[in-house]
């Protein structure tokens, strides 16, 4: 989802204080990390830390990467064997030649998960990654027992206002710094412009809703703050409401990157929830 330019600062200033203590170097581990080959010849990365059942962290867009979720690994993998998977275009992935869709991802998802683990996996996504999150549930029962979605509504056809439009110059302009950092970490930096137009195709035209949600066996938290700028609670109700297994946790509060404003809250709601 889209960042105003705002909340990226925000998410700047919280990297680089949080990150910057941090002596893990999440999304660029040559310890944890590794590459994936889909089966059209992409390369995805992927880290993974700790042991025990198999936890999958999808991260958000744009600006998202594996290092979001810095407080949620460090945590987690006391427990779990979190797989932490860069999207295409993100990081570390390459982009691929194909138009970017939540299917596409739901699909390389579960590409780099089976080459990992044959187990069912509990899959926690954030933003872009909840909605691939919801599309990996939908179409692959089997493989997920537990879905968290955080910051992700009921997504319509046609229900998007304001088009996505971002350009590697607006980015720039935007926070600079921040995406300097990303442009040193990705394989195909000169084809940085090529994704983000991708990405907006797949923000104005593709979308999740009830064709979804009511496909989703397993149990879903769906989770948001009540002062989300990318969508309404209703509208993160709505989804709730469509899918068989859920629960709803609303954070107050809190805007879209929820975990990064009050996240003792995200926490208490998260751990009963993956026990």
């Amino acid at each position: 989802m889209r960042l105003t330019t705002l909340l990226l600062v925000l998410l700047t200033t919280w990297a680089t204080a949080v990150l910057g203590q941090n002596s893990i170097p999440y999304g660029n581990n040559p310890v944890a990390g590794k590459y994936h080959t889909l089966k059209d010849g992409t390369r995805l990365y992927y880290e993974v830390y700790g042991k025990g059942a198999p936890m999958v962290l999808l991260h958000g867009g744009v600006y998202g990467y594996i290092d979001e979720f810095a407080p949620f690994i460090s945590k987690l993998s006391e427990n779990y064997q979190v797989i932490c998977i860069a999207t295409r275009g993100h990081g570390k992935s390459e982009n691929g030649k194909e138009p970017y869709t939540y299917q596409q991802r739901a699909d390389d998802a579960y590409q780099v998960i089976r080459s990992i683990t044959p187990d069912s996996v509990v899959v926690l996504g954030f933003s872009d990654g909840a909605y691939s999150g919801y599309k990996l549930a939908a179409i692959h029962p089997e493989l997920v027992k537990k879905l968290i979605a955080i910051g992700a509504a009921d997504n319509p056809k046609g229900s998007r206002k304001e088009k996505a439009n971002y350009t590697p110059e607006s980015l720039m302009s935007q926070s600079g710094q921040f995406f300097k950092t990303r442009l040193e970490l990705m394989p195909q930096p000169e084809k940085w412009g090529e994704s983000l137009s991708r990405l907006n195709v797949l923000y104005n035209e593709d979308y999740i809703s009830r064709e979804t949600f009511e496909k989703i066996k397993c149990p879903v938290l769906v989770m948001s703050g009540d002062r989300d700028g990318y969508h309404t609670v209703e509208g993160v109700v709505a989804a709730s409401r469509m899918i068989p297994k859920s629960q709803l946790s609303i954070i107050p509060g809190c805007s879209h990157v929820v975990f990064y404003c009050n996240f003792p809250a995200v926490w208490e709601a998260i751990s009963p929830f993956i026990k």
